[in-house]
């Protein structure tokens, strides 16, 4: 489990060797604050996303399932700094089916944790496989990093787009077109 005192702790020390007073009126609360922000930001690292996919039902549908525009917000493993954007999911089942806010929350727990674009996005995918035993799964991630944008390079607006296609979505050219015209059509 995350240790809030030793965040605070350390916050402390950040807060001295940059120069400033950890005691300073605007600063007094702010270790706390940091701790209990990571505590709420990384708890998916004590979650399993898999869990979220057991709960569903026979449909006997077979056809493509898009799950459009789920937003999501990060923290970059390299510079704990955020990035967010949005993710789409298409799945052909084999019948079973989740419910819709299923998907929303295994992005969710994958995302609250030390991450890495690319990472996030084959996580996403081999946790629907693994669980789901999809005929396919594709993932598409459009997100924006502020490692990019407030230092660095120091590029505001410049995306990263990463995917990830499993089965049917990676095996015909045809059911990949077609996932990502409809998600990329406004």
């Amino acid at each position: 489990m995350i240790d809030k005192d030793k965040i605070e702790h350390s916050i402390k020390q950040i807060i001295k060797a940059i120069g400033e007073d950890p005691k300073r009126e605007g600063l007094v609360g702010t270790p706390k604050r940091i701790a209990d922000m990571y505590a709420e930001i990384f708890e998916g690292a004590f979650q399993d996303p898999k869990e979220e996919l057991q709960v569903g039902f026979e449909e006997g549908h077979h056809e493509m399932v898009i799950f459009k525009d789920i937003p999501f917000y990060s923290m970059c493993e390299h510079h704990f700094l955020p990035f967010y954007g949005m993710v789409h999911i298409g799945y052909i089942p084999n019948g079973w089916v989740v419910g819709a806010s299923k998907m929303g929350r295994v992005v969710e727990i994958l995302a609250k944790r030390p991450q890495l674009q690319e990472r996030l996005t084959s996580m996403i995918a081999d946790t629907i496989v693994d669980v789901l035993q999809p005929q396919g799964v594709a993932v598409v991630i459009q997100a924006e990093h502020l490692c990019m944008t407030m230092r660095g390079i120091k590029k505001p607006g410049s995306n990263i787009i990463t995917s990830a296609t499993r089965g049917l979505f990676r095996k015909r050219p045809a059911t990949r077109a077609e996932f990502l015209s409809l998600v990329q059509n406004k």
